[in-house]
């Protein structure tokens, strides 16, 4: 079980056990307000969560990664294009898009383009812009700008790599990445492992909202707040240690209405293509050769276009 998952059900199981004595606390009004804004985040982003997981596991059990690398241009920069153009329709999380990528070079497509794919497919599917709509209701700008800074990344990174990468790291994917069996069974493996993984990370993230909301004195938040360089690099390092699924990473960032917009942007355009549990991945999929130079790539230009489409239209 992930390791956000086992604490999510020890906290659960201590608060089970220590209720009678943790009871008479349970009416304070900082745990109130703090209750009351953990569970507003958990309901609104849950069934976006749910659904994600649901059709990433449709789409690995029904759409094999041999269809992908088929229909994927030769040429390495129409791939490249094309590849970030599918990620807008196939939605999935970051925990299926990684083995999925290996999959597509372990079967002859460009590495550019399947490292695209990576990039593009958690951050700008339906699902994704849908929830960030209902997360930030009222302003479109956001889903235009959470868009296409993330499009605009995984297009310049997998065009970066194409020119400058090391392919020989992602081949370890041939011998690294095994299919998991039949269609049920990887439907099955697939959706439970992403919302095991996922929904850990959504109740950490969530409680860390409630908390900054709830705990920080409102003039700590406002320093970091009213600062951009302070206020966009507190959240991009939050980005990158929370490793929230991006099917409700809007939620939380909504959660904290003090940071400017350009930062939360960043947050929102950072999370999906660099975290903590993606450098993980990917280094089990194809090495630590191959993170050591991707992970620094994709964290700068994914901060740099939140910024430059942030400062645009935000």
């Amino acid at each position: 079980m992930p390791v956000a998952a086992t604490a999510v059900v020890l906290v659960v199981v201590a608060a089970a056990l220590l209720q009678r004595v943790a009871s008479p606390y349970l009416d304070l009004p900082g745990l109130q307000t703090w209750s009351t804004i953990f569970v507003s985040l958990m309901i609104q982003a849950t069934p976006f969560l749910l659904l994600g997981v649901v059709v990433s596991g449709g789409l690995a059990a029904l759409v094999p990664p041999s269809f992908l690398a088929r229909i994927i241009p030769r040429n390495p920069t129409l791939a490249v294009g094309a590849a970030c153009s599918a990620g807008t329709l196939l939605p999935g999380c970051e925990c299926g898009s990684v083995p999925i990528s290996g999959r597509l070079v372990a079967r002859g497509a460009p590495p550019a383009a399947a490292l695209a794919f990576m990039l593009a497919a958690p951050a700008i599917n339906p699902i994704v812009l849908l929830s960030t709509a209902v997360a930030f209701p009222g302003q479109p700008e956001v889903v235009v700008a959470r868009f296409l800074a993330s499009f605009a990344t995984a297009m310049v990174v997998g065009l970066v790599w194409m020119r400058m990468g090391d392919d020989e790291a992602l081949l370890r994917s041939l011998r690294r990445i095994q299919d998991r069996g039949d269609r049920l069974s990887t439907f099955v493996a697939t959706t439970r492992h992403d919302f095991l993984h996922a929904g850990g990370y959504l109740v950490l993230g969530a409680a860390l909202a409630a908390t900054a909301q709830t705990l920080v004195p409102p003039s700590v938040i406002d320093t970091l707040a009213g600062n951009v360089v302070l206020a966009v690099l507190v959240l991009t390092v939050l980005a990158l240690v929370l490793s929230i699924c991006s099917e409700a990473d809007a939620f939380v960032v909504a959660g904290l209405p003090q940071f400017p917009m350009v930062a939360r942007l960043a947050f929102l355009v950072v999370g999906p293509v660099v975290d903590i549990k993606l450098i993980a991945m990917q280094a089990g999929v194809f090495g630590r050769r191959f993170v050591l130079r991707f992970a620094p790539l994709s964290l700068a230009v994914s901060l740099g276009f939140a910024l430059l489409v942030g400062w645009w239209l935000l």
